[in-house]
């Protein structure tokens, strides 16, 4: 039995075929059909998708390839942090503010959840979550940007080890920008 279709020229689309798998889900009383039904389904829904462009694509995992991306994007944005004084500054006033040390880094984490997860630039879809739950692009983008911060900061001697709070609190400082430029140019490209 074939539904009809909406579109005006009165060929099935994929839509039409997603309705009908969905009634056959509901149907199929064996564990192992629906599971094959679902696939199926999963199948249509990536086929309906549109295809090829920067933009549109459907983002899974996090490989070497987004690392790089990331990376560069980190470096883009945050050369400007390495270079300039103030983020030491910064990094010295949020060491002996605890709190709003913490609020900097929770607030960098929920920038790149809303870049990566929430803005809509691709199709990001969540693929062998850390513990289950934890985003492997999330960790791999933020992981970029403090590394890079880190590092950059380091090997330019703008921070020193010797005050670990004010090193902490400089590369966090840096990290911001960082992430933001790693989430971005992690999904911009595709």
């Amino acid at each position: 039995m074939r539904a009809m279709s909406d579109s005006d020229d009165g060929e099935p689309t994929v839509e039409d075929l997603i309705e009908e798998l969905e009634t056959l889900e509901e149907v199929v009383d064996d564990t192992d059909e629906r599971r094959k039904v679902r696939g199926a389904m999963r199948t249509a829904r990536e086929l309906a998708a549109p295809k090829p462009s920067v933009f549109g694509k459907v983002v899974r995992g996090f490989d070497r390839g987004d690392i790089a991306e990331a990376f560069l994007g980190s470096v883009l944005f945050g050369i400007p942090m390495l270079v300039e004084g103030g983020t030491t500054e910064v990094g010295a006033y949020l060491s002996s503010h605890p709190a709003y040390l913490a609020g900097t880094a929770v607030a960098t984490i929920l920038l790149v959840v809303g870049i990566v997860y929430v803005a809509d630039f691709q199709d990001v879809r969540v693929h062998r979550p850390f513990l289950g739950v934890v985003p492997r692009r999330l960790v791999g983008v933020l992981g970029v940007a403090v590394l890079t911060a880190v590092v950059g900061l380091t090997a330019w001697g703008r921070i020193d080890w010797a005050d670990p709070a004010v090193a902490l609190g400089s590369a966090l400082v840096a990290a911001v920008p960082m992430a933001v430029g790693a989430a971005l140019g992690d999904l911009l490209p595709g």
